[in-house]
């Protein structure tokens, strides 16, 4: 990702806000609206239809009664989408037996070059148990919507396919309920994150 993608994707994910970019590396907390910090609930998650890296149909019903840890990229990302999955991989390993209890989730903003079996590849790398979900690009930008996450596609010269994509990069985890916990920033360091899921009842 650029660096003037990475200025615009953290730019998008709280709405144009001007603050954002500090918000992103962890300087100042996310805002109250998207954490729910203040009065009523956070405004993060919701219904999704996609299909995941086995080609098996699954909504956000078919995860209740689960955490989920989710982070949106896509396949072809050469730093922070790595970065970020190595992470959440390693805190579950670390976690131990609770982590039965959570279901990593990689959700492609990029369904054109992402299809159910290059996921299933890619994911695969990462934990066993990560569920790579892709779909079209309607479904795909629903779900990213539902999530408040940003993602444009950008001309690449160097790209294979001519393009890459600029999105934000943060982690959600979620309640068994669907309904938004916490998040993790793309500098939140990984005994941060395993803290925090150690922690979880």
């Amino acid at each position: 990702m650029t660096k003037s993608g990475v200025i615009a994707a953290i730019v998008g994910l709280v709405g144009g806000v001007g603050l954002a970019a500090i918000v992103l590396t962890g300087t100042l907390p996310m805002p109250s609206w998207l954490t729910g910090n203040s009065t009523g609930t956070a405004l993060v998650g919701g219904p999704f239809e996609l299909v995941d890296h086995t080609g098996a149909e699954v909504t956000e019903r078919d995860f209740h009664g689960k955490y989920m840890l989710v982070y949106f990229g896509f396949a072809h990302c050469p730093d922070i989408c790595p970065s970020a999955l190595q992470v959440m991989s390693a805190a579950l390993d670390q976690v131990g037996a609770s982590a039965d209890k959570i279901v990593p989730i990689f959700i492609s903003v990029d369904p054109e070059r992402d299809t159910p079996e290059l996921m299933a590849a890619y994911v695969s790398a990462f934990h066993p148990r990560m569920r790579g979900l892709t779909g079209s690009t309607e479904s795909v930008a629903s779900a990213a919507k539902a999530y408040r996450v940003f993602y444009r596609k950008v001309a690449d010269p160097g790209s294979t396919s001519d393009y890459t994509i600029d999105h934000s990069s943060i982690i959600y985890l979620m309640g068994p309920d669907g309904r938004f916990v916490t998040h993790f920033t793309h500098g939140t360091s990984l005994d941060v994150v395993t803290q925090r899921l150690k922690s979880l009842p």
